[in-house]
């Protein structure tokens, strides 16, 4: 008789992997608990509100209300000559996923401690889910972007996209990786130091104001030149402003700092990768 064939797993659970490895082999294999989880946050977003999903438009149309109001009307901050709404408008959305990736990644440990500790699943599905599930919630402030965009240009507003808007998917995918990377680096460490969440919840809002979100980078450059150096070693400042100029044909835009943008996203997700990998294998004696 012949021997038994050996048996053949379709799926091995191994203690041992690289600290870079991203096991997107494993995340493809539990795809289907990935999309339950961008669902569950997607939904546990505007579950038992009236208005529902329609708060997705009510966030950031009384931001922009109010920023035209303070710093476009009382603080007289100048635009680049573009419509007001439109400016702050494609500055709120675009920070607003990276700043939701950020603050919802860097508790990911924290609020999933329950479920972490009792099932196997590559841990690294929770902070993507988080990317994914905010991705859904930009594309729909993006498409209030677009309606607003049409009802100025029937209104005559000179602006005008240029071949830089072909760029989105790009400044889509460093959003979401900036935010993920420092999500998860900041995750790692509270999983030990519960103050440092603490610290995001206030410390992210007032980073926005090291962003350019409510003023250009022109302004900046020309007004405040020495202080400007600050605003471009912000990573996001450049992806705002490409964003800008690429839609609507006015503001800074510089291969270099995109460039330099870019790089930095790099760095920080490889890091975040490397400390999330080395943390997760004993995060549930600390949480």
């Amino acid at each position: 008789m012949s021997s038994a064939s050996e048996e053949k797993w379709d799926f091995e659970i191994n203690a041992k992997s690289s600290l870079l490895d991203l096991k997107l082999k494993e995340l493809w294999h539990y795809r289907d608990l990935l999309l339950l989880l961008v669902r569950r946050d997607f939904i546990s977003f505007y579950k038992q509100t009236i208005l529902g999903p329609i708060w997705f438009f009510v966030q950031p149309i009384v931001t922009i209300v109010f920023y035209t109001v303070v710093f476009g009307g009382l603080a007289g901050i100048p635009v680049d000559g573009l419509p007001k709404a439109l400016f702050y408008l494609a500055g709120t959305i675009v920070w607003n996923y990276f700043s939701d990736c950020l603050i919802k990644t860097s508790t990911v440990f924290k609020d999933n401690a329950a479920m972490l500790g009792k099932v196997y699943f590559p841990r690294l599905i929770m902070p993507v889910s988080i990317v994914l599930s905010n991705l859904v919630r930009f594309a729909v402030q993006l498409a209030l972007f677009v309606v607003l965009y049409i009802v100025f240009l029937a209104k005559g507003e000179h602006i005008a996209p240029n071949y830089i808007a072909l760029l989105l998917p790009v400044l889509i995918l460093m959003i979401a990786s900036l935010g993920l990377g420092l999500g998860m680096i900041i995750s790692a460490v509270t999983t030990k130091y519960r103050d440092i969440a603490f610290l995001v919840t206030f410390g992210v809002p007032l980073l926005m104001y090291a962003t350019t979100v409510i003023y250009p980078l022109s302004v900046v450059q020309t007004q405040h030149a020495k202080y400007a150096w600050i605003i471009e070693a912000n990573p996001i400042t450049a992806v705002i402003e490409t964003f800008r100029y690429g839609f609507l044909g006015k503001g800074s835009f510089s291969w270099e700092l995109l460039g330099y943008s870019a790089l930095t996203t790099v760095i920080i997700l490889i890091i975040g990768t490397v400390v999330f990998n080395k943390v997760e294998k004993a995060f549930v004696d600390t949480v």
